[in-house]
């Protein structure tokens, strides 16, 4: 059980880095993003309420079903005869399944994107690219706010798109990385708190503050050991995580961005919401390329020294159990 699961999120993590995400026809997250629309559409509603609830039902709904597939395709595997055969396909669909709630290439192919705009002198483009990425309104960002957006981007989703997952893939299984998938995604659709989507969103917002609490910050601390291997910054890491992390709206993502700010002694700007870090706001292309390095051994590291013992604190745990 513990090899079992640690190969499956090995085999995740190797699919990523080799091939990245498949289109979306084949993504099970842009099915999920798909449903969660239709879900939406249905609960909107005048009495806002009723949107509450409609807002829980949708978090709900999609959780339970996505659970239920889960287990229906568990089943099937299970009922393979050659128990040797049986761990293999498991291990290699389990592998394949969690792949899809990770994006570490998908990331850098996004940040790279940006890149090759401003590489081009095409800020408009460059700001279209960065609007894939990030909430805020791009439209009136210099290249500076550009770059910093984007480094943003890259440490709030190393928690979104890569640790968040591992994190609950290690205590739960392929339910607990959806389940996580599922959260995440209701809200980037629609946890905003505008008139549109404030009473419809705010459970699942809700729920990613939560579930994000913890693997944030653990982020935040591997990206300070991953910032000493690669000669960065790792002691204005550590202290601008410390003292700039609970500066950004979110109770989370500001831990891996103020971690990544000291790491590259430079820093990041929301106009008229937060800065962090003390360096000088020029940013260039090497930052941007630093960071992809970081984001990269982050996941690396957290998989060996969160995710690992995790797992096999856990297996013990439930072998001592049933002893």
């Amino acid at each position: 059980m513990i090899l079992e699961s640690i190969l499956v999120v090995g085999i995740a993590i190797i699919l990523d880095f080799t091939f990245g995400d498949p289109k979306n026809k084949y993504h099970p997250t842009a099915w999920i993003g798909g449903f969660i629309a239709k879900l939406t559409s249905i609960a909107k509603n005048q009495n806002p309420v009723i949107e509450r609830i409609g807002g829980i039902l949708i978090v709900i709904t999609t959780s339970i079903i996505v659970i239920l597939l889960l287990l229906t395709l568990n089943i099937g595997v299970s009922l393979i005869s050659a128990d040797f055969v049986s761990v293999i396909v498991s291990v290699i669909v389990g592998g394949l399944l969690l792949k899809t709630t990770i994006a570490i290439r998908g990331m850098e192919k996004h940040t790279k994107a940006v890149l090759e705009s401003l590489d081009q002198g095409n800020l408009d483009m460059a700001k279209s690219n960065l609007s894939m990425i990030v909430k805020r309104n791009t439209k009136n960002l210099d290249k500076n706010h550009v770059i910093s957006g984007v480094l943003e981007s890259i440490s709030e989703n190393t928690v979104d798109g890569i640790t968040g997952p591992l994190f609950y893939y290690a205590l739960f299984g392929l339910p607990g990385a959806f389940v996580y998938r599922v959260i995440n995604t209701v809200d980037s659709m629609i946890g905003y708190k505008t008139d549109i989507f404030k009473n419809i969103g705010w459970f699942g917002a809700t729920c990613d503050t939560i579930m994000n609490f913890i693997p944030s910050r653990l982020t935040g601390l591997v990206t300070i050991i991953s910032a000493a291997i690669l000669q960065n910054n790792w002691k204005e890491s550590y202290r601008i995580m410390m003292r700039d992390g609970k500066k950004t709206e979110s109770h989370n993502a500001g831990y891996p961005m103020a971690a990544l700010a000291g790491a590259l002694e430079t820093k990041f700007e929301k106009i008229n919401h937060y800065e962090l870090g003390d360096g000088e706001i020029t940013l260039t292309k090497e930052h941007v390329l630093s960071a992809i390095a970081m984001m990269k051994l982050t996941s690396i590291l957290f998989f060996v020294i969160i995710i690992i013992p995790i797992i096999t604190v856990l297996s013990l745990i439930g072998w001592w159990i049933h002893a």
